[in-house]
């Protein structure tokens, strides 16, 4: 398939690097989980078993994130990007900020029509563009198929404003056993949730902080994660629209929108919005905290 697209989603199997699961259920008994050393394993064995020439990881940072803060995040960053290297494989790491949603979109079918419509030059997610060209300059560098990361930050984002990432992107879905036409008629193809609700504010101001754990917890509430891994995924529910930090807000104005599968779920979901948007003054990080090499 990547002989044939040039590139693909994948998901790991039994078949590539199995001891990891085996080696991540001790970790699970042993409170293990947080070690560095076993993160870097874990995150690596699938890599390295993938045969791959150059590798570029977005280790995020923030309350939404599993490392809270940069120390921790460097750290781990350091690990990874040390050890892939010292197997062969060219590796950098972004170090990202998570203190607030990357789009404003959550969920499962809620981000993919909000990544089409990025592709297809219909919506303007700031921070998912930004982060996306950035990961993707970093690895056309590593590669070779850019000469700088000036140069690769235009070839990327040319590729955005003249749909050729739109027409990969629609010949890999294809490719996958998708919809040949998934990227012209994505909704069609993407599943509805029942209730679809608008949360309006209720306050004016500015949003000064954003809990992206909270909005996490409540999206795997209202059914788009798993507790446990036989847990069933209703890929229709989430969050869309939701706001940023810095936007300024009047009453009344959209705080977000709440796709779910029942109107008691709406609202639950609903509360849990409202609670993790603050208003105040702004504490946003930059999105682009270090760029970490060996």
């Amino acid at each position: 398939m990547t002989k044939s697209v040039g590139c693909a989603i994948i998901g790991q199997t039994a078949d590539l690097a199995p001891a990891d699961k085996r080696f991540y259920g001790i970790r699970d008994v042993t409170a293990t989980v947080e070690s560095v050393s076993l993160i870097t394993a874990s995150i690596l064995s699938k890599k390295l078993a993938a045969g791959l020439d150059a590798l570029v990881l977005d280790v995020k940072c923030g309350n939404g994130a599993f490392m809270k803060d940069a120390d921790e995040a460097r750290e781990l960053a350091t690990s990874l990007v040390n050890v892939a290297n010292g197997a062969g494989v060219k590796t950098t790491a972004l170090l990202t900020d998570m203190n607030q949603p990357l789009a404003s979109a959550i969920g499962n079918a809620v981000e993919m029509r909000n990544a089409v419509r990025l592709l297809t030059g219909d919506s303007a997610d700031t921070r998912l563009e930004a982060v996306t060209v950035e990961l993707c300059s970093e690895m056309l560098v590593s590669a070779g198929v850019a000469t700088s990361l000036e140069d690769a930050r235009e070839q990327c984002l040319h590729a955005l404003s003249s749909g050729a990432a739109a027409e990969k992107f629609g010949q890999m879905v294809s490719e996958l056993g998708g919809p040949s036409d998934f990227v012209e008629s994505f909704d069609a193809h993407l599943v509805a949730a029942p209730v679809i609700r608008d949360v309006l504010a209720q306050d004016s101001g500015m949003i000064g902080a954003i809990d992206a754990f909270g909005l996490g917890v409540a999206v795997i509430e209202l059914g788009g994660g798993r507790r446990v891994a036989a847990d069933l995924i209703d890929h229709s529910v989430g969050y869309s629209g939701v706001v940023q930090i810095g936007d300024r807000i009047v009453s009344g104005d959209l705080l977000g929108t709440v796709h779910a599968a029942s109107e008691d779920a709406a609202d639950r979901a609903e509360a849990a919005l409202r609670a993790a948007v603050s208003f105040g003054a702004v504490s946003e990080a930059p999105l682009f905290l270090e760029r970490i090499t060996r």
